[in-house]
């Protein structure tokens, strides 16, 4: 009777054998690696990299336009009046406020007044302004000695 191990020392594989194990190897590697192992490919990446750029832009003008609304003057009045808009239209209220626009950027960043108006009606209240303070929304005073 033949063990495990002298008839595992005594297989010789044919040539082709091993090409058919080594593509079926490399197959199953890739299948797992794209099914589960988070492989994309170079297109792919891409997308992904132009939907987290875009993302980014629409939160940081978002907290700009929210830091703007709460800057304003007439704030209190104008979250009342954001409320009383219907959810369409609460980005085109932002947007004709002024509070979206970003001097640095020339057109407006798609999707950063929606995600502004969401973030002002979730507000229960406006946060409380400093009031006195002679810089800028924003700016951090620094004290010359």
């Amino acid at each position: 009777m033949m063990s495990i191990t002298s008839g595992w020392n005594d297989y010789r594989p044919t040539k082709a054998g091993l090409i058919w194990a080594a593509a079926g190897a490399s197959i199953l590697t890739m299948v797992v690696g794209f099914a589960w192992g988070g492989w994309v490919t170079g297109g792919s990446a891409q997308t992904m990299a132009e939907q987290a750029s875009q993302n980014a832009r629409e939160q940081l003008v978002a907290s700009i336009c929210v830091e703007n609304f709460v800057a304003d003057a007439d704030a209190a009045a104008n979250l009342v009046a954001l409320k009383e808009e219907s959810s369409y239209q609460q980005d085109d209220f932002i947007e004709d406020g002024g509070w979206s626009n970003v001097t640095a950027i020339d057109e407006q960043v798609t999707g950063a007044a929606d995600l502004c108006a969401e973030q002002l009606v979730a507000m229960e209240a406006l946060p409380a302004r400093t009031l006195g303070s002679d810089t800028a929304p924003g700016v951090i005073p620094t004290t010359d000695g």
